[in-house]
């Protein structure tokens, strides 16, 4: 699917973490709809806070998103690519802007925002294989299944426009 995907250009650069932020400022990253058979999303809070969110990463230095997403799935969320099925990605990358009190002004290179690729994914697998402490450092404490349309009115508000593109696209791919 993704094997003429390039993710390096010649204005991209390579930020300590190893993610790719791009010469406007933007880090690649995949965002994560993991649906169950009843057309409902996993939604999960993230660690020490009251915010919850879709699971999304960076993508690193000659990672495809495909790549990224299966990292990301099992960092965050403990399942493999055999727990689940793509359904469906989104055609373009999505953008939002973090908030001005929420850049690091003394990284370099300098992250403005996050610039997306979407996938929903069907759990194929039994859910009692979800583990939020798979990773180093997990990025969730808690987790549920959520009506798809939900998140809209729960996530940061930064991140809302983007989630409802993401959402709107991907609804006949998740939905039963």
């Amino acid at each position: 699917m993704w094997k003429n995907f390039v993710v390096m250009t010649p204005s991209a650069f390579i930020s300590d973490a190893s993610d790719v932020i791009d010469a406007d400022g933007f880090r690649h990253n995949v965002g994560i709809i993991l649906a169950n058979a009843h057309g409902r999303v996993f939604w999960a809070r993230r660690a020490g806070m009251e915010a919850w969110q879709f699971p999304q990463g960076g993508i690193r230095a000659n990672e495809t998103p495909e790549q990224a997403l299966y990292r990301e799935l099992e960092e965050e969320v403990g399942l493999t690519p055999g727990d689940v099925q793509v359904m469906g990605c989104t055609r373009d990358w999505l953008f939002y802007r973090l908030p001005s009190h929420l850049v690091r002004r003394h990284s370099r290179p300098l992250c403005i925002g996050q610039k997306q690729r979407w996938f929903v994914l069907r759990l194929t697998g039994d859910e009692s294989r979800v583990r939020l402490d798979a990773g180093d450092k997990p990025e969730f404490d808690a987790w549920r299944w959520v009506y798809y349309w939900r998140p809209l009115r729960e996530v940061v508000a930064f991140k809302r426009a983007v989630y409802r593109r993401a959402l709107r696209e991907l609804a006949p791919h998740a939905l039963p």
